[in-house]
């Protein structure tokens, strides 16, 4: 079966540092799939490659078998590419109804006429309904975004994500700042997205990504170090010395 998502021996070299070098990564429809790697690995740059937002020095990305590479960054979540951020990119006067209303209507052509069709529109008022409802946002719908817990904000940002109807989901860190108590609930909601959104997630918080990952491949120094489920790499003496820091304890 043809990856949702997959790179060929991609490098990405600024000057005279290389940083991604000869990643080929394949993530399988319907995966729950995590990058991880100890910190300056090169996640965030396989990121930018993987969304456009830069361009690689050499090698092939392709989304559904096609080749993207080339492609804007515009154009490929037209094409089913969605990613979040590590920080929210949402706007902070609107409440979550009308942020979501406004994605949903911007991915049928109408977000510039959105406030003029929520009373005519009611297919798109109701999808908007269901997906503040199952991330969990109805008590907080008619807020401004700006006055929203943390943990509010970036399941309002996943569910922005998905009103774009993505094939492919790419999770920047979506933890990042949330309360402990609210990290899991994201995941848990993450989790259950339907089967047709292929979703990798990049992660620093390792008891989230072997909570949530049927897959792990491992970052080190812009190279894929190695891949495998969760227990083979929770299991790995290699992935403990390079990321949990085994060797430098001895």
């Amino acid at each position: 079966m043809t990856p949702a998502l997959e790179t060929r021996n991609l490098d990405k070299r600024f000057g005279g540092i290389v940083a991604a070098n000869g990643v080929s990564l394949k993530v399988e429809r319907g995966a729950r799939h995590a990058l991880i790697g100890p910190n300056g690995a090169g996640k965030t740059t396989i990121v930018n490659l993987l969304t456009g937002v830069l361009r690689p020095s050499a090698g092939r990305i392709l989304l559904n078998g096609a080749d993207i590479t080339g492609v804007s960054p515009h154009r490929r979540v037209k094409l089913g590419l969605t990613r979040t951020f590590q920080i929210n990119q949402l706007f902070a006067g609107l409440t979550p109804l009308e942020t979501v209303g406004l994605a949903v209507s911007e991915r049928e052509g109408l977000g510039g006429v959105w406030w003029r069709l929520a009373g005519d529109r009611r297919d798109l008022v109701e999808e908007a309904a269901g997906l503040i409802a199952q991330f969990h946002l109805h008590d907080v719908m008619n807020e401004p975004t700006g006055t929203l817990p943390y943990g509010k904000q970036r399941l309002l940002e996943i569910a922005v994500a998905i009103a774009g109807r993505p094939s492919v989901l790419l999770l920047d860190e979506p933890a990042a700042g949330v309360p402990e108590e609210e990290r899991h609930t994201i995941l848990d909601i993450v989790h259950g997205l339907s089967g047709d959104v292929t979703v990798l997630l990049i992660e620093h918080d390792m008891d989230l990504v072997f909570r949530f990952a049927r897959r792990i491949s491992v970052l080190v120094n812009g190279a894929i170090f190695v891949e495998g489920t969760p227990g083979e790499i929770a299991h790995d003496r290699r992935v403990r010395e390079v990321y949990l820091g085994e060797a430098a304890h001895g």
